[in-house]
Parts: C-alpha cells; structure tokens; sequence
C-alpha cells in the first residue's frame, strides 16, 4: 500500500528527514512512533502529498505521490492531531461538507454521513453543533471526516490527545475494527499501549531518521533480554552508577528524573541481591524496586538513550 524508498526533505540547509524506507503492507495496522521533532509530521504531510519531498520516491497503491497526486489523495484518509472540523456546523453537516469536498454528490454524501454516524457512535448527535460537544466526541467526528470517501488507506497523527478514557477506548476499538474489516492503518502516537494494542508492524524515527522497524516481536527480541530493573533511590551518585553498570548481567544504566536508573539487562541472568548488595555497600537506600518486561518505550530508551514523551 505505501513504499518510501530513500526519502529526504530538507529547508535550506537544514535536513529534516534523512534517507528514510520503509514499507507497509494493504490490509496492515503500522505504527510510526518518534519523539516530538523526529519528522513524523513531515513524513506525514510528505505521504499525503502536502509537501514535495527532495529526494527518494513515495508510492501509495503502486502509484508516485507527485505524479499522480489527484489519485493518491484520494484513496486517503487524514486524521490531523489538530481538530479539523467547523465548530458552528452539526456533526451531519460537518461529514457532509467532507464528504463532498472528496467529490460525493449531495445525497450520496448525506447517507455516507449517517453510516460513518453510526460508525463512530454518535448517531443520535447528528445534529448537534460541534461547539457543544465534548473533546472526545470532537476526535470521534475528526475520525469520520476521514472515512465519509470509504478510503484505502488511513493515517492517523495521535488522534487521542487529550481525551476522556472511555472515548480513547472507542476510538481505539473502531480503529482495530476497520483494521480487521481490511483498511490500512498508519498510526503515530506518544501512548505505546496503544501502537502495542493495534499494531502488528512498527518503525521507530528519530532526527529524521529510522532508527528500527518490524514486528513487536522482532522488536522484542532486539531488547537486551528483553527485561528491565527499575530503581527508585535516594541518592544518584555517580561512583553507584558506574559500579552498577560494572556489574556482571548489566547491559545498559539509564538515569530518570526523580532519583530513578532503568538497569537493562543482558540476559535472565538474577541480579536483585546483587544489586541490594552494591546499593549497601554504597549508603544508597532503594526506595522502590520493580522487574518490568521490556516494551517498546523500553527499546526507543535503549536505541536513543531518552524517552518518547520528552
């Protein structure tokens, strides 16, 4: 459905995206993760074909994004992080005005804008204007704005910013739905639980660049056994940390805001005791100790050395 082969995008002497490549597949659920500045949103608007990329070639469907910009764009759909809808406007209205800006005719469109109602699960406030309507329910007409033209091809840019639990709960169902229905879904988000729970296939980019990519279990196994020692402690001395990264099993020490280290570690090999022991010997108290099986954050910290959120 989208092949990106050697993509670069640069303003003036600044390059922002770095020779990216990367495939997903039709009928796929893709997550694109990165921090904030990474060069998702470039990536995105580059895809989507609202910016012309410097070097490299974007297919969508087999076709060159550029060459066949009219086609492309239309077999996608964009969920903007930002909420793109009029606010005077009912929910109906808001999809129909969509719907037609695709090229649906008035009646077509109108029927469209009652099914993806029903979609998104907010049929009975049709018509309701969507300056009365809370945030979530303002992501859920975002989403089916996207879908009144049925498209092949999904991108969503964290569309469950700042939203109540149980409207980033539907979203997240109705996005696995259309996925299993088969459309191709990319998917950016901050929250890992999510990209964990609706994607198979990830890459991961940073500074314009991709750093890894592929299953969660390829990316899994990338992880340096897979598990992680956190610590709370009272002190960060840095003689405690070298010694910490000395001991035998230790693959990796990472320091944490609040007095926290993230101990990765090579193998199954049992560490605790030893770590308690260097912990006393060092006059350092542990406030807090906990085993974790490594997660994607995990293996982003590991590559990079610094959180998604930051």
């Amino acid at each position: 459905m989208l092949t990106l082969s050697n993509v670069k995008k640069g303003f003036g002497a600044h390059e922002i995206i770095k020779g990216i490549s990367f495939q997903v597949e039709k009928g796929e659920s893709f997550g694109l993760l990165g921090p904030n500045g990474a060069g998702k949103s470039t990536l995105i608007s580059m895809i989507c074909g609202l910016l012309p990329y410097g070097a490299g070639e974007i297919l969508i469907n087999g076709k060159l994004v550029g060459r066949h910009l009219k086609e492309t764009k239309q077999i996608i759909g964009v969920v903007p992080q930002d909420i793109a809808l009029y606010p005077t406007m009912s929910a109906l209205d808001n999809l129909i005005f969509w719907g037609r800006m695709y090229g649906l005719s008035g009646n077509t469109a109108k029927t469209r804008a009652k099914e993806v109602l029903e979609v998104v699960g907010l049929t009975e406030r049709a018509k309701g204007r969507i300056e009365t309507f809370s945030g979530g329910m303002k992501r859920r007409i975002n989403i089916g704005a996207a879908l009144m033209h049925e498209p092949q091809l999904l991108i969503m840019d964290e569309p469950t910013v700042g939203i109540d639990p149980q409207s980033r709960n539907h979203i997240l169902e109705t996005v696995k739905t259309l996925n299993e229905q088969g459309m191709t879904v990319i998917y950016t988000s901050h929250y890992m639980e999510e990209v964990e729970y609706l994607c198979k296939r990830i890459a991961i980019i940073d500074d314009g660049k991709l750093i890894v990519s592929g299953t969660q279990k390829d990316l899994s196994n990338r992880l340096a056994g897979g598990r992680v020692l956190k610590l709370t402690v009272d002190s960060l001395r840095p003689s405690f940390i070298e010694q910490l990264k000395q001991l035998n099993g230790v693959e990796k020490v990472i320091v944490q805001p609040a007095e926290e280290i993230d101990v990765h570690l090579q193998s199954e090999m049992e560490i605790v005791s030893d770590v308690i022991l260097l912990a006393s010997r060092s006059g350092i108290a542990i406030h807090n100790m906990q085993l974790k099986e490594a997660n994607l954050e995990t293996l982003f910290l590991q590559l990079t050395g610094r959180s998604l959120r930051e």
